[in-house]
């Protein structure tokens, strides 16, 4: 990812569906919709682009970090709930995020882990940027279930 500004292009097909064009031609188009009755759900909404972009950003950065120490974490499974409800104004809001990434291997065969589990947050550039406004929960959990970190 380099600094400065990018841009995308939607484009409205018909009702709430949108064809979303991104600055790199090698990416394909993506089809954006609102959920019924308002939309046609032919494409996921703009909630679920902002969750599933926290999720993958935060998935994308341990991954990063594990393999700086020369892990290999295995298979990452990653979820992500979001909380959607109403503000003061009584507006829908994503009120909150909450991402468990699932090491695909125990957590006894990885090196540097503590170091690696303290900062990759630091580095994902979504959840840093949301944060601001939407709390975001993240724990980190191995092959067997146990809960290696869990920050807010």
């Amino acid at each position: 990812m380099m600094d400065g500004p990018f841009t995308i292009e939607l484009k409205q097909q018909a009702n709430y569906r949108f064809e979303v064009h991104f600055d790199n031609p090698a990416v394909p188009p993506l089809v954006t919709d609102e959920a019924a009755p308002l939309g046609g759900d032919e494409g996921p909404n703009p909630s679920r682009m902002l969750v599933t972009s926290i999720a993958n950003c935060l998935s994308a950065s341990l991954l990063f970090a594990m393999r700086k120490f020369k892990n290999e974490p295995g298979p990452l499974r990653t979820t992500a709930t979001a909380t959607i409800g109403r503000n003061a104004d009584k507006r829908l809001r994503v009120l909150g995020v909450v991402v468990d990434v699932h090491l695909g291997v125990p957590a006894a065969g990885l090196v540097m882990l503590e170091r690696i589990l303290a900062q990759f947050e630091e580095f994902c550039v979504v959840t840093q940027s949301v944060r601001a406004s939407i709390p975001v929960t993240v724990r980190v959990l191995d092959a067997t279930g146990a809960v290696l970190h869990t920050s807010t």
